[in-house]
């Protein structure tokens, strides 16, 4: 019970993958060809120098400070450009050393402890050092004095104390036993070490980005580009024995509009996208076809597509009325119209392969006008004439699209719905106060579902559905301390069914992310992304983005 490989059996991906769901999320896995996995010749030997300009899907506003930051897709692939974790994911959703050497617990799993690789240095020349370690950690669930630090106080609320124990040691002791703890250290590439200057900076954290990552912050140009620049000091060395990365910048540009980051790699002006949008999906086949792109698509340890229902507001509260909602969808023409007939409909929070999945949980997968239709008879008998219901969305074409699509099946079961068209963080901003009725979410992404405790447990700032089900709260408990991997498999298909009973969601598809590049770019799919320092192949899940300091440009 001492190697960190067997002890975390699965990857998870969590602390805020808020993006919405943009009219629905994924597609049909596509291994491909060659290049980037759809279509393109062989990338063949890594050339150096270049740049690559990466099309996000959105603009993380509130910038880096990592302690305070709420980021998404977008954030968490520039976050992962800039800084490095302790841990990291391979192939098999393990959680193995990364800037840590090793993290080893105790017999018990109340204590940990953290030992990091030596020599590394932060791009202001700063040495990575134990302590600097610690403070970030303190910061992170807010125990540092100036840093005001926002969810991961909950995430990390079990930690008990952190401790200097070595020049390059830490030591972490948890309040209950910590079976996950080492995927905690990863956080879906959020929780990455920022040197002492930038924790300390007063004025100016979210946008004096220092870390060990394999790029340096060139300049950061708001609603238009991010400009990193090649660290030659990056501790990791590629195959030829210099330092990664290949490439000599990476920008990031953010497009919201999908339709748009399309226009702009057909034309040239970026050269690699991300999107899980079902109408992409479709473009990009044609442009692949055609041979302008290529692509590598990923479900693995994927995130579900799902409509959030705050349970905190009548008559949401009552699961009758949840229940209804769900029922009221036809799932199968949902999957045709939305999802352009790619996607696999979800059965619960757990996608396949992650611990507590179920083929069948127990959610209803026909649609029951009929049922529905009593259920809310039945609940207006008691409590008077069903209110107009808000449902919030983002403001793109196809999240618009989905919304239309809700009102029209809601409708006809006497469910009105009222559509508020509002920009990302407001959304995101009114699911933390919880004013909201309903809302269309992409998250939960798959592997050890311990991460998943945050966004269930009854007194979470982040169970933006206000789920208060006694029998989670003891279960996500358990599952914590439980060092035995089938009896915490048990545990979570318990919740998976509790989910189905309860209607805490209405699920819809798990997600399929796409890249998408130009032909000459390599260095982001199945046989071109480079491994992890220890010789492990990397997790090729996309849900929290990828590694970019393996990206290159063949030469024309």
């Amino acid at each position: 019970m001492h190697d960190l490989r067997r002890r975390t059996p699965r990857v998870i991906a969590l602390l805020l993958a808020l993006a919405l769901v943009a009219g629905g999320c994924g597609g049909k896995k596509d291994a491909g060809g060659g290049g980037g996995g759809g279509g393109g010749e062989p990338a063949g030997d890594p050339v150096r120098g270049g740049s690559v300009s990466y099309g996000l899907e959105a603009e993380t506003g509130d910038g880096w400070c990592l302690q305070e930051s709420q980021l998404a897709i977008s954030g968490i692939m520039v976050a992962r450009t800039i800084y490095d974790t302790l841990t990291a994911p391979n192939e098999d959703g393990e959680y193995v050393p990364y800037l840590a050497e090793s993290v080893e617990p105790n017999e018990a799993f109340d204590e940990w402890t953290i030992t990091l690789r030596d020599g590394i240095t932060f791009h202001d020349g700063s040495d990575l050092t134990a302590e600097v370690v610690k403070n970030n950690l303190d910061a992170y669930r807010g125990q540092y004095e100036g840093r005001s630090a926002l969810l991961f106080i909950f995430v990390l609320s079990n930690i008990d104390t952190v401790e200097v124990t070595g020049d390059l040691e830490v030591t972490v002791t948890t309040k209950v036993p910590w079976v996950a703890f080492p995927a905690f250290l990863y956080s879906s590439g959020r929780l990455g070490i920022t040197a002492q200057a930038q924790l300390d900076d007063d004025e100016t954290c979210d946008r004096n980005l220092i870390g060990t990552g394999p790029f340096k912050l060139e300049k950061w140009e708001k609603d238009r580009e991010l400009v990193a620049t090649a660290n030659p000091d990056y501790w990791q060395k590629a195959p030829d024995g210099k330092p990664y990365p290949y490439l000599e910048e990476i920008r990031f540009v953010p497009i919201v509009e999908s339709e748009q980051r399309i226009n702009s790699l057909e034309t040239g002006d970026i050269n690699l996208m991300h999107t899980s949008v079902p109408d992409d999906h479709v473009t990009l086949n044609q442009l692949a076809e055609e041979g302008t792109v290529t692509y590598f698509d990923s479900e693995e340890f994927a995130e579900v597509g799902f409509i959030q229902v705050n349970q905190s507001r009548p008559p949401l509260d009552d699961v009758r009325v949840r229940q209804a909602i769900a029922l009221a969808i036809d799932r199968d023409d949902y999957t045709e119209v939305i999802n352009k007939g790619l996607f696999t409909q979800a059965s619960g929070p757990f996608a396949p392969g992650a611990t507590g999945y179920l083929e069948d949980s127990g959610y209803p997968t026909a649609q029951d006008i009929d049922e529905a239709k009593r259920l809310i008879a039945e609940h207006e008998e008691e409590n008077g004439p069903l209110r107009t219901l808000s449902y919030q969305t983002g403001t793109t074409t196809a999240a618009n699209e989905l919304a239309v699509y809700l009102q029209q099946a809601l409708g006809d079961v006497g469910i009105e719905l009222d559509v508020e068209t509002l920009q990302q963080d407001e959304v995101i901003d009114n699911a933390i106060s919880g004013q909201f009725d309903l809302g269309a979410f992409r998250n939960y992404p798959g592997g050890d579902p311990d991460e998943l405790y945050v966004w269930w447990q009854s007194e979470s700032p982040v169970n933006f559905a206000r789920i208060d089900d006694p029998e989670i709260d003891a279960l996500l408990d358990e599952g914590r301390s439980e060092p035995d991997p089938a009896r915490r498999k048990e545990i979570y298909e318990d919740i998976n069914r509790e989910f189905a009973t309860g209607f805490h969601s209405i699920w819809s598809n798990w997600t399929t992310w796409r890249l998408a590049s130009l032909p000459e770019v390599h260095g982001y799919d199945a046989d071109t992304m480079p491994d992890l320092p220890g010789g492990d192949r990397p997790l090729l899940g996309l849900a929290a983005g990828h590694p970019t300091y393996g990206l290159w440009v063949a030469e024309e």
